[in-house]
């Protein structure tokens, strides 16, 4: 075998290991002593930037904020995955075996799975942004 020396593959794993836990630990220590310690009351402080924190720490964030952000990553990861797939369409439909419905179908369920979802999040109430509150009293007085 040219260019096997006899060292085990596990040896280099150990010393990436190793390297990756010495480093940052050395350049925590580094910089822990050559910094500069000036204390002062406004390195306690809640904000270093000088302004006085007021009001409370729980502050109620509007849901939609996560719903939107979660349905944004829901269809960017369908972006991902259909790119992909479009490149290589060409050449699964000509590959033997494979054919038209074969390299179609298992995106079109993909699709149509999310489509179902994006309906049933659209007549939850999901995208939209502001709340119709009549409908949720409907609901809770059946």
């Amino acid at each position: 075998m040219v260019g096997d020396y006899g060292m085990n593959p596990w040896i280099a794993i150990g010393a990436l290991a190793l390297m990756g836990l010495l480093i940052p630990l050395g350049m925590m220590t580094v910089s822990s002593l050559i910094r500069p310690s000036v204390p002062e009351k406004g390195k306690t402080a809640t904000y270093e930037s000088g302004e006085v924190p007021t009001g409370g720490t729980r502050i109620r964030f509007n849901i939609q904020y996560y719903m939107v952000a979660l349905l944004f990553v829901v269809f960017d990861i369908e972006t991902v995955l259909i790119f992909p797939w479009t490149v290589i369409y060409r050449d699964a439909v000509s590959m033997e075996g494979v054919g038209l419905v074969g390299a179609l179908l298992p995106m079109l369920v993909f699709v149509a799975i999310l489509v179902v979802g994006l309906g049933w999040a659209w007549r939850q109430g999901a995208v939209q942004w502001v709340r119709n509150t009549s409908r949720a009293e409907r609901s809770v007085e059946r």
